[in-house]
């Protein structure tokens, strides 16, 4: 880095005041904040702590930086809504969702969500559609319209952001699924023709007589695969559920693809019906409560009639309250009959949650490895699942 390119010292002082905080000079900086600066330090103080200004002090600026009160949001739903409006104006959006989640989790805001003007002043993503869903049997009707246009806007995103590439991809698997023997040139699996004709290489002339040609198929209208998304709806889950949701709703939209979505906690709710809307899906779960992977795997077993055509994916942290072995007899008895079986400890951009470690090495054991998977590799998951090629699991 260039000398020009560094910060002057001015400029690290002010950087060390942020991040320390504590009333000014208190931190050693012998740094002051004053305008935008203090009203930042003052939005972060009322989540973070320390002896600093409220949320509502911090948005009136430095006119008013001398007043000290304790930090915190207050418990009331317009101090909150200003303080979220201040972090919206102060920071960029990755950070303000970050800061709300924080607010939730350590100031126990989850019952203001309940309000309104709450619901309009928040960033929304899916976490914060994660915490709604958990609210959702105590959220009063004045606050219901507010709480589904939050979770539209988020659906939404998520299927512009999700739906193109994996109707392309699971197109693509499905056609490469259907191989013809005279195909027009255009559609020779060039690959899979030349593998197939290695018995006819000729080494005087350095090439393979192609006497037997292999192509990808047109796509049939008719349906070719059966897709059952099992969906854990314990609290831990939220944001695969959200996930598994327009998931599913992508894949319902494909003709060639028969989608069941299916979500279980201790009951089994099989929401197929509702896949035209993900956001009547997602309203009807119901996080938290406790897990039977054993009931919802008996259920999803019950509803296979192609059981050779039929990919089930079981996204769960495997912390299983009912039946163990009866789940792992399950699991084994359907692939067996020629089920694809896919475990996902986790739909997210989250990584591998805490998870049960013995039930995922049993079912790896039956040839099912239990991973966690993002929303972008989940198309590549369903491809492989759907030409039974090996899982693209992804390193740990």
């Amino acid at each position: 880095m260039t000398t020009s390119m560094r910060p002057s010292d001015d400029e690290r002082l002010r950087r060390w005041r942020l991040v320390l905080g504590g009333e000014p000079g208190a931190e050693g900086t012998g740094r002051a904040l004053t305008g935008q600066d203090a009203a930042m330090d003052g939005a972060l103080a009322a989540l973070y702590g320390g002896a600093q200004k409220t949320a509502q002090n911090a948005a009136d600026g430095a006119a008013r930086s001398g007043a000290k009160s304790r930090g915190g949001l207050g418990a009331s739903a317009p101090s909150v809504a200003r303080w979220l409006g201040d972090i919206r104006t102060y920071f960029p959006s990755s950070v303000v969702q970050v800061m709300q989640r924080d607010a939730i989790e350590r100031l126990g805001l989850a019952a203001l969500l309940l309000e309104p003007e709450m619901l309009e002043a928040v960033e929304a993503d899916v976490h914060l559609v994660g915490t709604l869903l958990s609210l959702n049997k105590a959220m009063p009707e004045t606050t219901r319209e507010t709480a589904r246009a939050v979770v539209r806007k988020v659906v939404e995103d998520l299927e512009k952001r999700l739906a193109t590439r994996t109707r392309a991809t699971l197109t693509g698997a499905l056609d490469r699924g259907a191989r013809v023997s005279r195909p027009r040139h255009r559609d020779i699996d060039w690959d899979r023709t030349i593998r197939a004709n290695l018995k006819n290489y000729l080494p005087e002339h350095g090439t393979v007589v192609p006497e037997r040609l292999v192509g990808y198929g047109r796509a049939a209208q008719g349906v070719k695969k059966d897709v059952v998304l099992c969906v854990d709806q314990s609290g831990s889950m939220a944001a695969s559920v959200v996930y598994a949701s327009v998931f599913g709703a992508v894949l319902a939209s494909m003709r060639s693809i028969a989608t069941r979505l299916v979500v279980f906690d201790t009951a089994v709710v099989d929401l197929t019906d509702q896949l035209d809307d993900p956001v009547d899906v997602l309203f009807g779960t119901q996080l938290g409560g406790g897990t039977d992977i054993n009931r919802a795997l008996a259920y999803c077993q019950s509803q296979i009639t192609r059981p050779a055509d039929t990919v089930v994916v079981l996204i769960s942290d495997l912390y299983e309250g009912g039946i163990r072995d009866e789940m792992l007899k399950r699991v084994a008895a359907m692939k067996a009959a020629g089920v694809q079986f896919v475990a996902l400890l986790a739909l997210s951009d989250e990584g591998a949650p805490a998870y049960d470690r013995e039930h995922a090495a049993a079912l790896a054991a039956l040839g099912a490895p239990a991973f966690a998977c993002t929303p972008d590799l989940f198309p590549d998951v369903m491809a492989a699942a759907i030409e039974r090629r090996p899982l693209p699991i992804p390193e740990a």
